[in-house]
């Protein structure tokens, strides 16, 4: 996957598992001259978005190991890598990221979203979790996703049956 690869080259070029945003902005927009400096802000988005990368302590955090991901020469990542992707296709990569095939991941994620009369992001992320594959980041975005069409976002603590009255 390009994005991942983007991601990995700023931390293998460095040797490094942690780097400030700057860094890595300077990394792939100066030195390897991939993005501009804004695109490349855009793709620190979508990485924490799909959580290749994490925040911590100010400083981004590779959630895979850049060790792994070959950067092949002359590599130069495709602007599409800058698009979000929606929540199903984020929870269908990693599916298949984990080893499921495609087909039968999206065959399997529609039965769930007939059978249960879901969302399609909800049942996506229900196969994700049934796989074993850590969507927690997705499954946060599904719950705020469903509650706000429910008019319940968070659940509102001045509900007449939670008022505590007498």
């Amino acid at each position: 996957m390009s994005l991942e690869v983007a991601v990995a080259a700023p931390f293998k070029a460095r040797a490094q598992d942690r780097l400030g945003q700057g860094e890595f902005v300077v990394a792939l927009s100066l030195e390897r001259e991939w993005f501009s400096p804004d695109q490349a802000k855009r793709l620190v988005d979508v990485a924490l978005g799909r959580g290749l990368l994490a925040s911590e302590d100010g400083d981004l955090v590779p959630q895979f190991d850049p060790a792994e991901v070959t950067v092949p020469e002359g590599f130069t990542p495709d602007e599409s890598v800058l698009r979000e992707q929606s929540t199903f296709e984020s929870a269908l990569d990693a599916v298949v990221a984990a080893g499921v095939e495609k087909q039968r991941a999206v065959a399997a994620i529609n039965e769930r979203q007939r059978a249960l009369a879901v969302t399609i992001e909800a049942a996506a992320v229900l196969y994700a979790r049934e796989q074993g594959v850590a969507v927690d980041r997705l499954a946060v975005d599904v719950r705020e996703e469903l509650a706000a069409e429910a008019g319940d976002a968070e659940g509102d603590p001045t509900d007449a049956d939670d008022s505590g009255a007498a």
